[in-house]
């Protein structure tokens, strides 16, 4: 098992790349859960060799997203918001738009929907996901999603963007109510577990 990382701000792990190549190898290097989670890494691989532009939303087929399953520092609470668009309840996230660097991705998106500042995320990710989309005006097309914890600084407040609705810390009680989709439960769980690892112990 590989040991978890923790990136901050500014420092060598979280810079962007252009190489499509680093995305590919984040996903091959993964060590998956499960056979379905093999099976959807597996998927994501032959997609990106399939597909150079991989990492645009220009893309038709779909492209690489990245998304954060943001806990508060004592690992108890997550961060939902609830999408403008979508009109539901999800993790931060958002297209690589040309970065193949999906942690730092991952920790972009985070940054600019919740308005904290001084998240770290953690590599490598915590699962991995396609699923189908159909946003208002645009054509359906799959999200490619890599997902990874990451963490808020004590006292973090968070500030929505234009994106969502609203935000809302959340227990994993109160996280299973609101989800309506199995992946956003198995995130979740992988996402409490590795946090009460690496911050409670």
């Amino acid at each position: 098992m590989t040991t978890p990382r923790l990136l901050g701000p500014g420092g060598a792990g979280l810079r962007p790349s252009a190489d499509l190549a680093e995305a590919r190898a984040l996903l091959t290097a993964w060590a998956p859960p499960s056979a379905d989670q093999a099976a959807v890494r597996d998927r994501m691989v032959a997609f990106v060799d399939g597909h150079g532009d991989a990492l645009d939303r220009s893309c038709a087929p779909g492209h690489l997203t990245g998304s954060a399953f943001v806990v508060d520092a004592a690992g108890e609470r997550a961060l939902l918001l609830r999408h403008t668009k979508l009109r539901r309840w999800l993790q931060p996230g958002g297209h690589a738009d040309g970065d193949a660097n999906l942690a730092h991705v991952a920790w972009r998106e985070a940054t600019e929907e919740t308005g904290i500042a001084g998240l770290t995320v953690v590599v490598p990710p915590l699962d991995v996901d396609v699923h189908r989309v159909e946003p208002p005006g645009e054509a359906p097309h799959d999200h490619l999603d890599v997902r990874f914890l990451v963490v808020a600084p004590p006292g973090a407040a968070p500030i929505g963007n234009h994106e969502s609705e609203a935000l809302r810390w959340v227990t994993a009680d109160e996280l299973e109510a609101l989800a309506d989709e199995e992946g956003l439960r198995r995130l979740a769980t992988a996402g409490f577990a590795l946090a009460r690892r690496l911050l409670r112990s």
